[in-house]
Formats: structure tokens, C-alpha cells, sequence
């Protein structure tokens, strides 16, 4: 299907996103709480666009919003760039030591508005990511706790969790750097627990919590002696083994079941 976006007209997909179909195709739309493994949060409200469907405009956050033949989108105008700077204030105000919500505020020549109660040392605003990158492991370590002004991520009663693997997913989902992670002599700290770390089989290099790979280990049924390996050596295992997949898919008879 095709729709319109800037007046550019754009393939999609059904079932796709509007913020989604944009970035794929090279059409920049601001966002902050969205992650492409983690879709659909519409928490931030920074990628509202202009929607005109069968005649009817009205203003949504992309992100959230799927795609249908012959919609037309707009994401810059005056409309959006007054409603992007009051989002943009409110956020400023909730996370001012942000270096990611100041260089937005930048960008688009937001100062703040000073209304708010101002913490100084606060990044969180409160998007969910890393709750959801939590929930999707299976882990369920962090939560939102309390409600208005004092809602905050944290560990059941701000206390060291049981459950918390340290495997890093809510830390580097983040989009303000709010979750404190440090690696240091063999060793990860995060949520006030420490945890060790296992070297990579192949490089040696340090890169997983006996934790997490206990806890993969057993969510997929995976033999106890499972080890795993690091990114780049996954990465360069998988390209060792294109050739293999290659000639399996070639190999595989046309028209088979699935």
C-alpha cells in the first residue's frame, strides 16, 4: 500500500507503523522513547503528526499509529512544532540533567518552562522502556513505583532485587542515560547489586553475568553448560556460517510447507 508522507509517496507495509514506515524511508520524524525491539510505547509524544484520513486532520503520535492506503502525513509544521516545544518544556522540567533532552530542547529552541518542580538531578522521564525490556526478558526486575510527581522506576521497595540478572537491557534502552551501569574490574554494578562476569569463550572478553546466562540457559532450554559468546563473536560465527544458510534455503524444496 502507499501513503503520503511530506508529500513524498511512500511503500508500506500492513500492520506498519506511520513513524516506522518514515524512517525506512529516510524521512526523520523526533522520538525518544521509541526502540525499534520494543515498539509502540507513545510515551514521550515527541514524533505527533498531522494525519488527514478520508477528509478528517487530526494530530497523533506516529509511532503508535498504523498505517491504511492513502493517508496523508505531515511532520513539520507550525501546529506540531508548538506542540513538540510544550512536550519538549514538560520534559525539561521532569529530566533537566538529560544531555539528550537538552540537545533536543536545542534543536528546537526550547528553553523550559519553569512552572514545574525542578530536580536537578533527574534524567528518568518516565517512558517505559526499561520496564518493558524488563517484562519482554521475563525478569520483571523494575517497576514503576508510586504515582504524580513522585512515580519513579525502581526495584520492589528500592531494595536490591532477587530477580535482577544484570543483564544491562533497561540500562541500554534508556534514551537519557537514567539507569547507572558501571563495569569495572571484571565486575557490573547496577540497581546496587554487583555482579561477575564472564569472559567470552572465544575473545576473552568480559561481556554477560553468570546470571543472565544461567537465566537464558534455562528460558530457552539450553544445555547447563551453555557458555555463550559476545556480540562481535556471534556476529563473526554467523558470517562463518552464511554460506551453510545460504545453501540450506537454496536447498529447501520450493512450495513446502512452512
Amino acid at each position: 500500500m502507499f501513503i503520503t508522507i511530506d508529500g513524498k509517496p511512500c511503500e508500506c507495509a500492513e500492520g506498519e507503523f506511520v513513524l516506522a514506515a518514515a524512517l525506512r524511508n529516510g524521512i526523520d520524524i523526533p522520538r525518544l522513547c521509541h526502540h525499534a525491539a520494543l515498539p509502540n510505547q507513545a510515551s514521550c509524544r515527541l514524533c505527533l503528526v498531522e494525519i488527514m484520513e478520508n477528509g478528517v486532520k487530526h494530530v497523533t503520535a506516529s509511532c503508535s499509529y498504523p498505517v491504511s492506503e492513502g493517508i496523508e502525513v505531515v511532520t513539520r509544521s507550525q501546529e506540531l512544532q508548538k506542540l513538540r516545544s510544550g512536550v519538549l518544556a514538560l520534559l525539561k522540567e521532569r529530566a533537566p540533567a538529560s544531555p539528550e533532552i537538552s540537545a533536543l530542547c536545542e534543536k528546537f529552541g526550547v528553553a523550559g518552562d519553569k512552572r514545574f518542580f525542578r530536580d536537578t538531578n533527574e534524567r528518568c522521564v518516565m517512558c517505559g522502556l526499561c520496564t518493558a525490556a524488563c517484562k519482554l526478558l521475563g525478569a520483571s526486575a523494575i517497576s514503576a513505583a508510586f504515582r504524580g510527581v513522585d512515580k519513579k522506576i525502581s526495584t520492589p521497595f528500592g531494595e536490591m532485587s532477587p530477580a535482577c540478572i544484570g543483564c544491562g537491557a533497561c540500562a541500554r534502552v534508556c534514551p537519557c542515560g537514567a539507569i547507572p551501569l558501571t563495569e569495572s574490574g571484571g565486575a557490573r554494578e547496577i540497581w546496587g547489586k554487583s555482579f561477575e562476569l564472564v569472559r567470552c569463550p572465544a575473545c576473552g572478553k568480559p561481556f554477560a553475568t553468570r546470571e543472565e546466562l544461567a537465566f537464558l540457559a534455562k528460558k530457552f532450554a539450553l544445555p547447563p553448560e551453555f557458555k555463550g559468546l559476545c556480540r562481535e563473536c556471534q556476529r563473526k560465527e554467523t558470517v562463518k556460517k552464511m554460506p551453510e544458510l545460504r545453501n540450506a534455503i537454496a536447498a529447501y524444496p520450493s512450495g513446502s510447507a512452512k
